[in-house]
């Protein structure tokens, strides 16, 4: 039997991007590349934020910031993590996550600079 004292620490769910809950019943799963984000930016307490835009790599398939610079695939928004994750403590394994892929979108609540690309499934406000 262990009896150390341990302790563990959860973050605040911060849902207040959403402008709407179109779409959150129709999320899908995602698996997130940790290596391609960067911690001070994307997750400095430990934990990709709910609100998180992404783009997936066309290479792997797997999914990173998006970035309209990228030339990898992360140049087109696929949706925003839709719940905040534990990044892993190696900071390089890839965790799964939820994404929204449509809905409406309150860009001055979203975790990171955001600008809004001219297309897509969102309605930014």
């Amino acid at each position: 039997m262990d009896l150390k004292l341990s302790t563990e620490s959860f973050a605040a769910d911060d849902q207040s991007w959403l402008g709407s809950r179109d779409g959150v019943e129709f999320a899908h799963s995602v698996t997130l590349n940790t290596s391609l984000f960067t911690a001070a930016t994307h997750y400095p307490n430990g934990f990709f934020p709910s609100g998180l835009p992404l783009g997936r790599v066309t290479a792997t398939g797997l999914v990173g910031p998006y970035d309209s610079g990228a030339t990898d695939g992360r140049q087109t928004l696929i949706g925003f993590l839709l719940f905040s994750l534990r990044t892993p403590k190696d900071g390089t394994s890839n965790v799964v996550g939820a994404a929204l892929e449509r809905g409406r979108v309150r860009v001055d609540r979203l975790p990171v600079a955001f600008t809004a690309p001219t297309t897509s499934r969102f309605l930014f406000v």
